[in-house]
């Protein structure tokens, strides 16, 4: 059985497994979101492989449902939920600290097969291969800060200050916690660590979808 939320705006609903970092997909209702996420266990079990973490998913049980705002219906998880509030022990720290690793590591691979040009939408929209990684780089940089870590990242091709950045991220969530903001207007642990791998695997899976097949 796996503890699922529901983050649930306007348009679009969010269905998001609780102890799963990245695992996490959209739908235009409750029942197409977690039909969704139930489709993307497999993709979801190479992170878990990655990981070296046993991945069981079995019955997707929702638990929790939250109101989403404008974000959601643009199509980014922005609320927090009940269970970011508990403390997070040392043990369960590590390990979603490891699967935010695995997430990491399975983008590096998968852009290092993708050729730079992709597959557009019908008018044209999309970012091709580089233009997505420095969007992700970016957008860790700003995450980072609601860990408390302040550092500038502007390329993916910054290979040292991105791994730098991994590290300082990686080891906020590595630490026990309280429960709750790990810093003043920050953002939880277990929520810091879903919406970093969540955006991760987002352009890991849109880059595989969208490389052009050989004919």
């Amino acid at each position: 059985m796996t503890d699922v939320y529901l983050e649930i705006g306007k348009k679009r609903v969010f269905a998001c497994a609780l102890d799963w970092p990245g695992w996490c997909r959209l739908g235009k209702s409750e029942h197409d979101a977690l039909a969704t996420l139930d489709e993307y266990a497999d993709r979801y079990a190479v992170i878990t492989k990655r990981a070296k973490i046993a991945f069981k998913p079995g019955e997707l049980t929702v638990v929790e449902k939250v109101a989403g705002g404008p974000a959601t219906d643009f199509g980014v998880p922005e609320k927090t939920i009940s269970a970011d509030d508990r403390p997070l022990s040392a043990k369960d720290a590590q390990r979603q600290a490891k699967l935010v690793r695995a997430a990491w590591e399975e983008l590096d691979a998968v852009a290092a097969n993708t050729p730079e040009h992709l597959i557009k939408g019908p008018r044209g929209g999309g970012r091709d291969r580089d233009k997505m990684l420095d969007h992700v780089a970016g957008s860790e940089a700003g995450y980072a800060r609601r860990l408390g870590v302040k550092m500038k990242l502007e390329s993916y091709q910054d290979s040292e200050t991105m791994a730098e950045l991994r590290d300082a991220i990686a080891a906020v969530l590595a630490e026990a916690s309280p429960g709750g903001p790990v810093v003043e207007r920050g953002w939880p642990s277990r929520y810091a660590a879903r919406r970093i791998a969540w955006h991760v695997l987002d352009h890991v899976w849109e880059m595989q979808d969208k490389t052009p097949r050989a004919a």
